[in-house]
């Protein structure tokens, strides 16, 4: 990887040219499958056919006789501590007496080739004793079920408790609801390079979205300091929370190290599946009682997550699903209970939305049910609602900026319709237009339109308690005569535009045109991961303040420089290579002022603290932010063959500023188009524990052909607690689009429709 600079400059509210688009577009970007080293060998994973057994024997002697191996590795090989985990330490880098899940790593082979490698493995015999497996995640705590880890199979529960203990309405409605398990689908399986380094550490070049975290990891599997392990961010090709957790990270340290060659891993699309975390299925029963004009009196929901074999982020999701799984309205009595079980099915963890999108589908069918119980508009009962600044959420925290619930679903509803479809039979018929589209399924006979809505928020950042922080470095010097800003900051970029943010911010703070992006790497202090929609927020923020340690340093020695004490640096001001005074008078040149020395600035940046809820009432503030979204979604479904074509998907979000309008519009559909798949088609299909589709052949995910034109309304409240007054965006239109068009189909075809992904047979009862 190469320091970052890009031709196409701008400030905050510009929209510059991402510096990786071309080259992506283009494909010339470097992504980790690209890495190469001359002397490199290739590593592969044996990995367990079975959903629970126990390991009896592991006899690695064909493998180890194969021709250009260099390195067969077992549990017994790892240095340091045969436990990893992000919340929890309980998942071994190697399986070590049982496998948890179809999947689970269980060996390791180096060798000059991958397809010597992947030979290799294949003769390595592990002889299993097959164990009873959980994978029925409402049957996980009963009695008699077997356990998944030895502490037992609850990994959390969550209450909240507010208001009346029991109490009454005169309008009740209620539903049970399920999510399907929906994978990340990043482009860019995982990948990566370990290098050997002659101090008797490593670095390793790897697609990840939390570096340092990583490196934790690793330092305590390999027994090394972190100065004796390197992490190098390598282009990332998607992640949307499936690189949160550690894949071929360890493993390829492990074998570099006992080869002393570097190693390459790379995942096949099919290993990828088992080789990340997934989203959580999701079981939800919902009550809302209510006014009989609609007014909400009270919520219970009990919401349980399949969080798999191995903690990883569940205990996160379930704390996010809990204290947001109401969605955004003012509910005065509430009873909630979340809970994420240990199962034998493959891990789950992070993905866009963490938590809320499975609550979303069930609280946004449920205000739908409300509206036509007590006969007021579908949009109106939201706006009637709807949270509004100053509110309390059912954890009792106050909803302290813009919270513009009602706004927001009113604009996607005032926004124009697409125009109606022609009639059965009509000559301007485009089949393509039509479900089923170029297959030739209908003419338009069997058709119905239907529009649905959905609102929807998320917590932005990491909560309860949580230290949540970055670092960021920021160095302003005189380069071929003109000054040059580098910033250095460990935060990841996957694809969001993070590296066009930090120069935006650059540019703004400091007044120089011309700034440079340092790779991302772990000589730098922790950028925290690139999830929960926190890297605008938590490493603008950080790279802002140096920006402004970096200007306050540079000031002071022109005040210095000056020798003029009436120029006191409070009155000076920094504009590009010019220190000015307040009246816009040019005192002297940066150049003469910095000479040939450099001003660097570190600083490690927190937003304001968040605090664990209290475990017997859920109450507490939880969260730092909240960021809100709005969807409509327009379907035609083919009623009689179960089809739908998704016809239009508007939608309005609330992002407090947009800091690269585009690439916050480019967030939204993109945000958008992954909620559209949950609800239509994406759906890891897991039976007995047991993957049935891991391929993109059975795995379907939406195209450009499947995605409809959208209509996209930015709205900037900003937030008097945040840098620029920014929110997260990334995450809100994955929550709030899926739901929308799940009742879109249910306007459409009149059912009821309590699960996605929403299947043919769903529609036509077959």
């Amino acid at each position: 990887m190469t320091t970052t600079e890009t031709a196409t400059r701008g400030r905050i509210g510009d929209s510059p040219l991402r510096p990786d688009g071309t080259l992506k577009v283009t494909g010339e970007f470097a992504y980790a499958s690209d890495l190469w080293h001359d002397d490199m060998v290739w590593g592969v994973t044996l990995r367990s056919p079975h959903p629970h057994a126990r390991i009896v024997s592991i006899d690695i002697g064909a493998a180890l006789a194969v021709p250009g191996v260099s390195a067969v590795l077992t549990a017994d090989d790892v240095p340091g501590e045969n436990a990893v985990g992000l919340e929890h330490l309980d998942t071994p880098v190697l399986a070590t007496g049982v496998v948890r899940y179809q999947g689970e790593p269980v060996a390791l082979v180096a060798a000059d080739h991958p397809e010597t490698a992947r030979r290799a493995a294949k003769k390595i015999v592990v002889s299993y004793e097959v164990l009873p497996a959980v994978t029925d995640p409402r049957k996980a705590l009963d009695p008699d079920a077997p356990l998944v880890q030895p502490g037992g199979n609850l990994v959390r529960k969550m209450q909240i408790r507010r208001g009346e203990e029991n109490p009454t309405a005169p309008v009740v409605v209620a539903l049970d609801f399920e999510v399907g398990m929906q994978d990340q689908a990043f482009l860019g399986p995982e990948s990566g390079l370990a290098v050997p380094a002659e101090d008797g550490g490593v670095d390793l070049y790897v697609a990840t979205q939390w570096l340092h975290v990583d490196q934790q990891q690793i330092c305590r599997a390999l027994g090394l300091p972190p100065e004796k392990v390197r992490l190098h961010l390598a282009g990332v090709g998607g992640a949307f929370g499936g690189r949160e957790d550690l894949s071929m990270h360890v493993h390829g340290c492990l074998l570099a190290q006992h080869t002393g060659k570097p190693v390459k891993m790379s995942y096949s699309r099919e290993e990828s599946f088992f080789g990340h975390v997934h989203r959580h299925p999701a079981w939800l029963r919902y009550e809302f009682g209510a006014e009989r004009d609609g007014t909400l009196v009270y919520a219970k929901a009990d919401i349980l997550f399949d969080g798999g074999a191995y903690a990883s982020s569940t205990g996160a999701v379930v704390g996010n699903g809990g204290t947001l799984g109401l969605g955004p309205y003012r509910i005065p009595n509430v009873h909630v209970d979340a809970s994420g079980v240990y199962t034998n099915n493959p891990p789950c963890g992070a993905m866009r939305g963490f938590g809320c999108v499975q609550a979303a589908f069930a609280h946004e069918a449920l205000m739908d049910e409300l509206a036509d119980t007590v006969g007021v508009d579908r949009v109106e009962i939201r706006a009637r609602n709807g949270m509004r600044e100053g509110d309390h959420n059912i954890t009792g925290q106050v909803i302290d900026s813009a919270a513009p619930v009602a706004e927001l679903i009113r604009v996607v509803r005032d926004m124009p319709l697409p125009p109606e479809r022609p009639s059965t039979g009509a000559a301007e018929i485009d089949i393509r237009e039509l479900p089923g589209g170029a297959s030739n399924t209908t003419h338009g006979e069997g058709v119905v339109r239907g529009v649905g809505y959905a609102v929807t928020y998320k917590n932005v950042g990491f909560s309860e308690g949580f230290d949540d922080y970055s670092t960021a470095r920021v160095r302003l010097e005189i380069t071929g005569g003109e000054p040059v800003a580098t910033v250095h900051t460990a935060a990841a970029e996957v694809g969001q535009g993070l590296i066009t943010v930090e120069q935006q911010i650059c540019r703004t703070e400091l007044g120089v045109e011309r700034v440079v992006v340092h790779p991302k790497d772990t000589s730098v202090g922790s950028g925290g991961s690139t999830s929960a929609s926190r890297q605008t927020y938590v490493t603008g923020g950080a790279v802002k303040a140096a920006c402004e340690a970096v200007r306050a340093t540079v000031l002071a020695r022109a005040a210095e420089v000056l020798d003029r004490p009436s120029f006191g640096r409070q009155r000076l001001q920094l504009e590009g290579d010019k220190i000015v005074s307040e009246e816009g008078e040019v005192l002297a040149g940066l150049a003469e002022v910095l000479g040939d020395d450099a001003v660097e600035e570190t600083v490690e940046w927190r937003h304001r603290p968040t605090f664990p809820i209290d475990p017997e009432t859920g109450q507490g503030d939880a969260h730092v932010q909240y960021a809100f979204s709005a969807h409509r979604a327009v379907v035609d479904v083919d009623v009689e063959l179960g089809l739908v074509k998704v016809v239009a998907l508007d939608t309005a979000q609330d992002v407090g500023k947009a800091i690269n309008p585009d690439t916050v519009v480019g967030q939204i559909q993109g945000g958008s188009a992954q909620g559209m798949g949950l609800a239509l088609m994406e759906e890891i299909v897991v039976t007995d524990g047991k993957v049935r589709n891991p391929s993109f052949t059975d795995y379907l995910i939406p195209t450009i052909l499947d995605m409809p034109p959208m209509q996209v309304k930015v709205l900037e409240y900003a937030d008097p607690h945040a840098p620029y007054g920014v929110r997260g965006v990334g995450e809100p239109p994955t929550i709030s689009s899926g739901p929308a068009v799940a009742a879109a189909i249910r306007a459409a075809t009149g059912k009821a429709l309590r699960r996605v992904p929403v299947r043919p047979e769903h529609i036509t009862g077959t």
